[in-house]
């Protein structure tokens, strides 16, 4: 049948149905939050001449990790720059960056993404740039609160002990933790892997149980041999240890998961007497790190320190985020210029502090202030969470992972500490120095870095001022200037053979910066 304009019914109605369908579309369209702007891997024009690379984050999201078109360089000029380099004066080697591969991480990568999707992602993670080139990995012996129960390595019935581990085993980290490991040594078989356990076995504690307590004397020796047996076991699964702490924040007692208190004199009295003859001499070698605690005590891994027979078979010291300050590692160096320092915990979250995001604190705060205080190592605490800031037992229930894994489709979400990590680890390769460069006060921040690989520069800039800032940069004979969006991060590559080292001169040369900064805001203290 025709309408009154001869028009056949059924196209009618079809032709209201399709602008209907289109005009439904365009609301949604509109609707939409805007993505984030991601830029092409190459810039569309390039400036002729030698040029600086460059990637830019942004505070707001608009631009995460985006390339950006190269900086012009050109010839210094006799006008002080606000950044200098000095490549001849130089300070610790890096090691590496990562994150936990918590019992969290691992059973969410194993139950939530197919094993195409997982190689994937654990190769973004772990693989060469375009990935994020992780080299560092941090194990729980045992549960932490990022685990689906609490357990040991060797539990027993209660009333019941083991001082001889007969019955230590791994059969925990079996179905998931232990695949996983051996899936990201397979993309890096150099993996650095720190290991450190939350708390002995219930039998060796005063509380009798994995929560709260402190080591009993006579079961110090069994304890450091339970961390041996853990280091060969996981050596016989082709898993090397590179270094181990003796316990996870040994100066603070969780109420909801597993902890132990374990004192100076306790910790010096396991290294000298026990843990370090036991690994004195292994090759390859795992280290021992003490202290694993927050930058607040630093007086905490000075008293081990100063025992000298715990001294000699410490490697360094291990530092968490969430009080204090970084400049602790530097007052540690002072007294014990050998002796390495690593971040082996800062974690983001959900928090009030993060509210207008977390890519500042983390590539500022943490990882700038950290490397500016000598540290080797910077890791994250979990690799990846889900969307309800778990699987966990207790503990912190409102932190985030380096990435989230959609517990229900499998999609994974990049947070800001992906980009904060990205802007160092893909650029600084294991084995790069440190050199020396300007401080540059508190709003604009830097960290320079000479890498193994021809002596190619990086050089992190920071702006935390939420207007634009315009930088000049001078290394050698090279100079360029550019204008740091508000509230950004920009990682700068170049080759320093373009640019030769001046002499040093007293007007380049000044004390290393130890820049303070504030403990992780917002996070719960540990």
């Amino acid at each position: 049948m025709d309408d009154a304009r001869g028009v056949p019914r059924w196209f009618a109605i079809a032709s209201f149905a399709l602008i209907s369908l289109l005009a439904l579309l365009a609301l949604r369209v509109a609707q939409r939050p805007a993505a984030p702007i991601v830029l092409p891997a190459a810039p569309v024009a390039q400036p002729s001449g030698p040029g600086i690379e460059l990637w830019l984050s942004t505070q707001d999201r608009r631009l995460r990790l985006a390339r950006q078109a190269d900086v012009p360089a050109s010839d210094a000029t006799s006008t002080p720059a606000d950044v200098v380099i000095d490549t001849s004066k130089t300070y610790q080697s890096i090691v590496g960056f990562g994150a936990a591969l918590t019992d969290a991480s691992a059973w969410l990568l194993q139950n939530k993404l197919s094993a195409p999707a997982r190689h994937a992602l654990l190769l973004e993670l772990f693989g060469p740039p375009p990935g994020l080139d992780f080299n560092m990995v941090r194990l729980t012996i045992g549960a932490s609160d990022f685990s689906l129960q609490p357990y040991t390595l060797d539990d027993m019935p209660a009333g019941e002990v083991d001082p001889e581990l007969q019955h230590f085993n791994v059969a925990a980290n079996v179905p998931y933790l232990i695949p996983t490991v051996q899936e990201a040594l397979a993309i890096d078989p150099q993996l650095r892997i720190i290991a450190s356990p939350w708390s002995a076995p219930a039998w060796m504690k005063t509380s009798a149980n994995l929560i709260g307590g402190s080591l009993l004397e006579e079961y110090e020796a069994a304890y450091a041999q339970y961390l041996v047996k853990y280091v060969d076991t996981y050596r016989s699964y082709g898993i090397p240890i590179f270094a181990l702490t003796l316990q996870n924040e040994p100066g603070f007692v969780p109420l909801t998961y597993p902890g132990m208190l374990l004192s100076a004199e306790q910790r010096a009295r396991i290294v000298a007497q026990y843990l370090g003859p036991a690994l004195a001499g292994r090759r390859p070698p795992t280290r021992i790190l003490g202290w694993d605690h927050n930058w607040d005590e630093p007086q905490q891994p000075l008293d081990v320190l100063y025992d000298a027979e715990a001294a000699r078979y410490l490697d360094g010291i291990a530092w968490h985020c969430y009080r204090g300050t970084p400049g602790a590692q530097s007052d540690v160096h002072r007294a014990f210029p050998r002796k390495d320092a690593y971040i082996t915990e800062c974690s983001g979250g959900d928090w009030e502090s993060s509210k207008h995001g977390e890519l500042l604190w983390f590539a500022r705060d943490l990882l700038l202030g950290g490397l500016r205080n000598w540290a080797r190592g910077v890791v994250y605490w979990n690799l990846a969470l889900d969307e309800n800031h778990g699987p966990h037992f207790g503990g912190c229930d409102t932190c985030k992972g380096i990435v989230t894994i959609d517990s229900r489709s499998g999609a994974v979400s990049r947070n800001d500490e992906y980009y904060a990590f990205a802007h160092y680890s893909r650029f600084i390769h294991p084995g790069a120095v440190r050199i020396w460069s300007t401080d540059t006060g508190d709003d604009i921040k830097n960290v320079a870095f000479r890498n193994p690989d021809g002596g190619s520069i990086v050089l992190v800039l920071i702006n935390g001022k939420t207007v634009p800032h315009d930088v000049s940069v001078q290394q050698g004979e090279l100079d360029f200037r550019y204008t740091m969006p508000a509230e950004s991060v920009a990682t700068f590559v170049w080759q320093a053979a373009a640019a030769a080292a001046k002499p040093a001169t007293a007007a380049t040369i000044a004390p290393p910066a130890t820049p303070g900064g504030a403990g992780r805001p917002g996070a719960t203290p540990r």
